[in-house]
């Protein structure tokens, strides 16, 4: 069982101690990456997407977003997803955690105005990662090979398709296709563009603080990414553990 509301220094730790490993002894090719120029360039190309983009668009959104307002965008995107992460509870066969997250979707939409208040939270209701991407995982599916993907940043086959699951899971990307009646495939597409942008936007806001920790954190920018994304992955998939990495790993992407 993984809960998203907790500190994330243990990951920190663990992402810089397999840094240091990997840069012990002589250089190993790492047979998890076999393209990996493709991939440093690509990261490359993402960070600097991030620095003149992302970041900017960010900062201005948390200039301009009164603090409860930002943090209630938060709640409405962590509400939608509670209803994907209750059907991967499902896949997993985790039916007691799947009761858990339909609860939060029930009481945060009910009493929570939508899932702007995270009522659930405050009686009790723990948020949890879940996800397509887990799930796979859970039934055995490998993590390999390593790919960063451009505008996405760091996957593998088994996350792409995960991807794809989540996507088809978001009741977001169906809106558009019955407002009144009238919705026509520009305005869904519009719909569900916007609704990603935003969500983008407001992650990129919340962590905005913890790029300064990865700046500081490593000479070898990419093995410690990569390296962070296979633990944050098997930590997940195995619920082992007691750490916030998602959190922290959202700001490499």
């Amino acid at each position: 069982m993984i809960t998203m509301k907790k500190p994330f220094t243990r990951l920190v730790a663990l992402s810089l101690l397999g840094s240091l490993t990997a840069c012990t002894g002589s250089p190993v090719k790492d047979a998890r990456d076999p393209i990996e120029n493709w991939n440093r360039d690509v990261q490359s190309f993402n960070e600097n997407a991030d620095k003149y983009v992302m970041e900017p668009v960010a900062s201005a959104y948390r200039w301009a977003m009164p603090s409860f307002a930002n943090e209630g965008v938060s709640n409405l995107f962590d509400n939608v997803s509670d209803i994907g992460v209750s059907v991967n509870d499902l896949l997993q066969l985790k039916f007691t955690q799947s009761g858990q997250d339909t609860s939060r979707f029930l009481v945060n939409t009910v009493a929570g105005l939508g899932g702007f208040i995270d009522v659930a939270d405050m009686v009790g209701l723990p948020k949890h990662k879940e996800d397509f991407d887990q799930t796979l995982g859970f039934w055995g599916v490998s993590n390999e090979p390593y790919v960063v993907i451009p505008f996405l940043g760091p996957s593998s086959p088994r996350g792409i398709v995960g991807r794809l699951g989540d996507t088809a899971m978001n009741p977001v990307n169906y809106v558009g296709f019955g407002v009144m009646g009238l919705s026509t495939g520009a305005t869904a597409t519009a719909i569900s563009s916007g609704s990603s942008a935003l969500k983008g936007i407001d992650t990129r806001a919340d962590h905005l603080g913890a790029e300064k920790v990865l700046n500081e954190a490593t000479e070898d920018r990419y093995n410690f990414v990569k390296n962070s994304f296979y633990q944050q992955r098997d930590y997940l998939v195995n619920d082992g553990s007691d750490t916030n990495e998602d959190e922290f790993f959202d700001i490499v992407k």
